[in-house]
């Protein structure tokens, strides 16, 4: 039977799975083999996702199972990304557990995230269905390597998703991620064309996708294709997973890459991995007063009114309210 969740469309003879290794054909059914099965739950800010414009200083229940659909050679958490379903087997938590469990934990979000959600779009979309009605939202941060239809049903069923733009070359994600470029633009594009917010963040790898050429053209693109309130974050790497050779990515760059960014329209160009930079903040495009000051996952002050800047009162792109009226903190 042939998969047609991600852009591999993986034929998958009986008895074997998909290329993301937790989708599996038993006799002509095709079976998730992690629906329930989080192997991480913890209780994050959402500024580690990392989202600037969802409910500020909020908390996000962040779960993932074990499983992608790409490897990333830089990859963070590949102890889970790339882990077997029936080698990591963790305790059973219906929708019903993980909603409780926000709730009990004071999360204004359930956030799914660590691995791939692409590959249990089950259980995203069971517990986003749970929490409907209950003051809590859903963000997604997904490599953005999924079909149209299955993003098309995502987007109407979540608060918020974050794209990794791993970079802006074939090349790179051929030779560093065993992934393509074109399907990622292609979902970019269809979050914005569903109206569903949208963040994104690009890790800069020295060496390999940081070069200014390349971070304007990508700016260029994002400004043209989705318009320039979309936040872009630019990330410090460090080095995990396979590649261990390369050293963190200089401050210099990060601060590069931002100022590159707005210049080529983006209205909210952030620096992160590195606490303490000014390009951690929220300043207002049209008056330039700051809004938001955060110190690495931290937000210090918060000057919006109403998602409006308290200076000159311009409206501030994101999603400061859910549809409820649940406000951050």
């Amino acid at each position: 039977m042939r998969c047609t969740l991600c852009p591999w469309q993986c034929v998958v003879e009986p008895g074997e799975r998909g290329r993301c290794r937790v989708r599996e054909n038993r006799d002509g059914n095709y079976v998730t083999l992690v629906h329930g099965r989080p192997c991480s739950l913890n209780n994050d800010p959402v500024e580690k996702k990392p989202f600037f414009h969802v409910l500020p200083g909020s908390k996000a229940l962040s779960l993932a199972t074990v499983g992608c659909n790409i490897e990333c050679k830089f990859c963070q958490n590949w102890d889970i990304s790339q882990a077997d379903p029936y080698v990591v087997r963790p305790e059973y938590r219906s929708p019903s557990d993980i909603v409780k469990a926000a709730m009990s934990h004071g999360s204004e979000l359930i956030a799914y995230t660590y691995s791939e959600p692409t590959v249990f779009i089950e259980f995203v979309l069971d517990c986003a269905d749970e929490s409907r009605g209950k003051g809590i939202g859903n963000v997604v941060v997904s490599n953005g390597f999924i079909g149209k239809d299955a993003l098309r049903t995502l987007c109407r069923s979540v608060t918020a998703i974050k794209i990794d733009l791993k970079a802006f070359t074939e090349s790179f994600y051929s030779n560093t991620c065993s992934a393509r470029l074109g399907p990622v633009l292609d979902s970019l594009k269809t979050i914005r064309e569903c109206g569903t917010w949208l963040e994104i963040v690009n890790l800069l790898i020295p060496g390999l996708n940081d070069s200014e050429s390349e971070i304007r053209g990508m700016a260029r693109w994002i400004v043209r294709e989705l318009g320039s309130d979309v936040p872009v974050h630019f990330t410090r790497y460090h080095p995990a997973y396979k590649i261990r050779n390369i050293p963190p990515t200089p401050p210099a760059t990060l601060a590069m890459a931002r100022s590159a960014a707005a210049d080529e329209g983006c209205r909210f160009a952030y620096a992160g991995n590195l606490p303490g930079q000014e390009g951690e903040n929220t300043f207002c495009p049209s008056c330039k007063k700051l809004i938001i000051r955060r110190y690495g996952f931290m937000v210090l002050e918060n000057r919006l009114v109403d998602g409006k800047c308290a200076g000159c009162k311009s409206a501030i792109p994101g999603v400061w309210r859910l549809p409820d009226g649940t406000a951050a903190g």
